[in-house]
């Protein structure tokens, strides 16, 4: 016993104990424990200390200046070797991803999700990145201005479930063609896009319909009610529905959402002006499984509609950010939602520190945002830290 004793290698070093310690740690103190010795980096750098991360890598770090003034691509074996099935490239050319795809061991087929953000990607590059990257299932592409609704057509490739694309200026209606046409097996787009009309969204066929179950259109200002019928009728298959900042949306839009997509877990109406209070007991009427609503700066939700989505017993976060006209009252209505596990109050003028105290009633609410809401005082956060303990309160 003694000798097997002498034989074991000191803890510090011990990969039986680092497996399992290394777990505790945070993604940024892994990079620096790893350069601390050979053997915290051999135990560090298995995949599964990385998995679910994403690198993010700017233009310039992408390159190492050689003493002659020349520029060399970095070495990325390291990131090979902990298995990184994502990445996150800023402000890259053409030229630079092409030279990522050359020097990254496991850009052709380890390589599921690729994020373009604020980068010079001509519709050349983004068809080279498809046709070279045949793992990526998962695309982003934002604030990139340089490629067309050409590129689209010329590179999307059947085998992509995600897209999102945002502040992309030259996005329009012919986008959601080509998405429509070349992905039939889409499960997930987001699309944050100016200039797309309700007449984009009348291209969605009976494939996106089976296979389509989120879909999130932010800040489109030109979508109308005309818009939401086209979306409701080709996507039947919705679990999670985005409207925000689609400020031309009103209650007859909400209504034929409630309607038609009984599937709804997750609906964000946030930043639509237009929406009421009848929105709200269409949504509660019909929205039986709905888990997450987003009603952030709904300026006309007063404590009435708050009364319709109290017999909702399957939400589990509602979001009243900035809802000018909530008052304490409304916030009655909710102390009856059992199920409310996130509630979120922030910039609420009207509350006071009274009606905000009742919110002890919910025992299980885990995490409660009272960002600029006037009516939190310090001595309401101390009674909520004695009465909601288990409960995070964001001030």
């Amino acid at each position: 016993m003694v000798g097997s004793r002498a034989e074991r290698p000191p803890l510090a070093t011990d990969e039986k104990i680092l497996n399992g310690l290394f777990w505790y740690f945070s993604a940024c103190e892994k990079c620096v424990l790893a350069q601390v010795c050979k053997a915290w980096r051999r135990v560090l750098y298995q995949p599964k200390f990385w998995a679910g991360l994403t690198p993010v890598l700017h233009a310039k770090e992408l390159y190492t200046v050689l003493p002659g003034g020349e520029k060399e691509f970095v070495n990325l074996q390291g990131f090979a070797a902990r298995g990184f099935e994502g990445f996150c490239l800023v402000g890259v050319s053409d030229l630079d991803i092409c030279e990522f795809i050359d020097n990254y061991a496991l850009s052709k087929k380890g390589v599921k999700a690729m994020s373009l953000k604020r980068s010079t990607i001509t519709d050349a590059g983004l068809e080279v990145m498809l046709e070279q990257m045949q793992g990526v299932v998962r695309l982003e592409l934002s604030g990139c201005n340089d490629f067309t609704e050409a590129g689209l057509w010329s590179s999307l490739s059947a085998r992509i479930t995600s897209l999102s694309v945002s502040d992309c200026i030259k996005v329009a209606d012919d986008a959601i063609a080509a998405i429509s046409q070349l992905l039939p097996n889409l499960a997930e787009l987001s699309l944050q896009a100016y200039h797309v009309t309700d007449t984009a969204l009348a291209y969605f066929t009976a494939r996106q319909g089976h296979s389509t179950h989120t879909l999130r259109l932010l800040s489109c200002w030109e979508i109308t009610n005309h818009g939401v019928v086209n979306v409701v009728h080709s996507l039947p298959n919705l679990t999670a529905l985005s409207l925000s900042g689609c400020s031309k949306v009103t209650d007859d839009g909400v209504e034929l959402v409630a309607e038609n997509l009984r599937k709804l877990r997750s609906l964000d109406l946030s930043w639509c002006p237009r929406i009421t209070d009848m929105a709200l007991e269409y949504v509660a009427c019909d929205l039986h499984r709905l888990e997450e609503l987003v009603l952030d700066r709904c300026v006309r939700i007063t404590d009435t509609g708050l009364s319709y989505l109290s017999t909702m017993s399957s939400l589990r976060s509602l979001y009243l950010r900035w809802c000018c006209q909530v008052q304490d009252f409304g916030l009655k209505h909710l102390l009856a939602m059992r199920s409310l596990r996130l509630l979120s109050l922030a910039g609420c003028p009207l509350l006071t520190a009274t009606g905000l105290s009742g919110l002890v009633q919910l025992q299980d609410l885990e995490e409660l945002e009272l960002t600029n809401c006037p009516g939190a005082t310090p001595e309401l956060f101390k009674y909520f830290s004695q009465h909601l303990p288990r409960c995070l309160v964001v001030e």
